[in-house]
C-alpha cells in the first residue's frame, strides 16, 4: 500500500529536537569563591544551571564557602539568544534549601566565535573580550580563546541578591552529529 503525502509515516515528520539543535554547551562549574554563610558557620553549596526549560545541578559540597566542584553540566542549545541562569543554593536536610545568590550570562559572543573559521590560529589566541558592566554579572573581564583547537570561555560571575560570592565557570562547545549545527 502506498501512502498519500501528509498521511502518517509519509516521511513528513514534526520538528524534532535534532532539527533545531545547534549543539551542546558544556559548562564546567569550577569553583565558588567566598560564598555566603547560610548555616551556623558555613554552607553546603550546590549550583543549579537553567536555560529555557532545562535544569541541571551539581553535587552538594559540605561545609565549604570556597567549594571546588570541577563538574561538567551539558545543555542542549536550540536558541543562542537565551541567557543561562546560575543559582547557588545551600543544602539543608530538614528545611527548604537557602538561596545563596544567582547570576546570568549570555552565550551570544561565544557562539559568534564558534561560527568563525579559526583553524590554523595559534593556541591561546584571544578571539573576543567582554568587560564587566551593570548589564552583566561578570566579576572581571572574560575572554573567548582558541585553545588546543577548541573555543573556550572562562567566566568569573559575581552573584546577585546576596552579600558576597563568585562562581568560576568555563564554557566549551560540543558539535553533535545529526544536529542542525551552527
Amino acid at each position: 500500500m502506498t501512502e498519500s503525502p501528509g498521511s502518517p509515516g509519509s516521511g513528513k515528520k514534526t520538528s524534532s529536537l535534532m532539527d533545531n539543535l545547534l549543539g551542546l554547551l558544556r559548562i564546567r562549574i569550577k569553583r565558588g569563591v567566598n560564598l555566603a554563610v547560610r548555616d551556623v558557620r558555613s554552607s553546603d553549596p550546590y549550583v543549579v544551571v537553567k536555560m529555557g526549560r532545562q535544569k541541571l545541578k551539581t553535587r552538594v559540597i559540605k561545609k565549604d564557602v570556597n567549594p571546588e566542584w570541577n563538574e561538567d553540566l551539558t545543555l542542549s542549545v536550540t536558541d543562542p539568544n537565551l541567557p543561562v541562569k546560575l543559582t547557588v543554593y545551600d543544602h539543608d536536610t530538614f528545611s527548604k534549601d537557602d538561596k545563596m545568590g544567582d547570576a546570568e550570562f549570555e552565550i551570544k559572543a561565544f557562539i559568534e566565535a564558534l561560527r568563525m573559521n579559526l583553524a590554523g590560529l595559534p593556541s591561546g589566541t584571544v578571539i573576543t573580550k567582554e568587560q564587566p558592566s551593570r548589564q552583566n554579572c561578570l566579576a572581571e573581564e572574560t575572554c573567548v580563546t582558541y585553545t588546543d583547537g577548541k573555543v573556550i570561555q572562562d567566566l568569573c560571575l559575581r552573584l546577585r541578591n546576596v552579600e558576597c560570592g563568585e562562581v568560576e565557570i568555563q564554557l566549551q562547545w560540543i558539535d553533535l552529529p545529526g544536529s542542525k549545527g551552527l
